[in-house]
């Protein structure tokens, strides 16, 4: 956390944890005929849900309190995606908090749930599915509904009102204590958010693994300024949700890392584009590539 004067004007401080969450067990996900009598985003949870939640309220107030480390100033602010089922989850989680910790929630409908259309017939949202499949789960547009691309452009204009929201303390946090940002939404949302923050690419995000109901992410603010998931979590948590040895491997550098450090051993950043790049312009290799290719274009003429 950073260290400012609490006597001097408050500056923006940084959050000490994003955590994002997915809701509790739906009746959507115990059974998916829900979806073609009832609107996805009034599908409520159900009694095993509310239970999660409930439960997870506990296990945040756990991690969030910092009870080994006895941090007693900290504050939580909840952004809640619209859907029924995630409203439901934060009434539950609240149960945890008293009110003197928590010093806001936004409702927040860029974080709903991808739209996968209107009333769904079953035989027919899996033959999509199933088509899905084939075609790519981040690119695929479900009919009158949403893709993964699609998503990821709405969560990406949240990101930057979060940040204008830091900036400019809209957030009313006192720099003196631990602000916690608790997002509550969806699992593929969740998903997306982390690859548009660690800029992992769509291959990446096809081998990610869903979250389970009620399971969360935390990503904890280094001492360099950077976040990261390997200060909360293991690395065999890391490897469950799918993330590659080099997605690790970059995690667990942003946990040391400056936030103007770049990381030149991330394998994404350069070498995931390039297939040949010279060490340096003194090395010869540029006007070796030149000379390749001007003879196989006159080869080719």
């Amino acid at each position: 956390m950073q260290q400012q004067n609490c006597k001097s004007k408050p500056q923006p401080v940084l959050p000490k944890r994003i955590i994002l969450m997915r809701h509790g067990e739906s009746q959507g996900n115990l059974d998916t005929a829900a979806y073609t009598t009832t609107p996805d985003n009034k599908i409520p949870l159900t009694d095993v849900g509310l239970a999660q939640a409930h439960l997870a309220g506990a296990h945040l107030l756990r991690v969030i309190s910092d009870i080994d480390t006895n941090s007693p100033n900290w504050r939580v602010y909840f952004y809640v995606s619209p859907y029924e089922r995630t409203r439901s989850t934060l009434c539950q989680i609240g149960r945890s908090f008293s009110r003197t910790r928590v010093i806001g929630v936004r409702e927040e409908c860029r974080l709903r749930e991808q739209d996968f259309g209107n009333f769904q017939v079953q035989d027919r949202m899996k033959a999509i599915k199933e088509t899905r499949e084939k075609f790519g789960r981040f690119f695929y547009r479900f009919p009158e509904g949403e893709s993964a691309a699609d998503v990821y452009d709405r969560v990406s204009s949240f990101l930057e009102s979060l940040w204008r929201d830091i900036d400019m303390n809209r957030l009313r946090h006192d720099p003196c204590h631990d602000l916690n940002l608790i997002i509550i939404s969806h699992g593929l949302t969740s998903r997306v958010f982390l690859m548009k923050w660690f800029k992992w690419t769509v291959e990446q995000f096809e081998h990610l693994n869903n979250l389970g109901n009620c399971e969360f992410r935390v990503m904890q603010l280094g001492k360099g300024g950077e976040y990261s998931l390997a200060i909360h979590h293991s690395e065999e948590e890391l490897v469950e949700w799918g993330l590659s040895p080099e997605m690790i491997a970059d995690q667990k550098w942003r946990a040391h890392a400056n936030r103007v450090d770049w990381n030149e051993r991330c394998p994404w950043y350069l070498d995931a584009f390039f297939d040949r790049l010279a060490d340096s312009e003194d090395s010869g290799e540029s006007e070796d590539i030149w000379h390749e290719t001007d003879e196989k274009i006159q080869q080719s003429n």
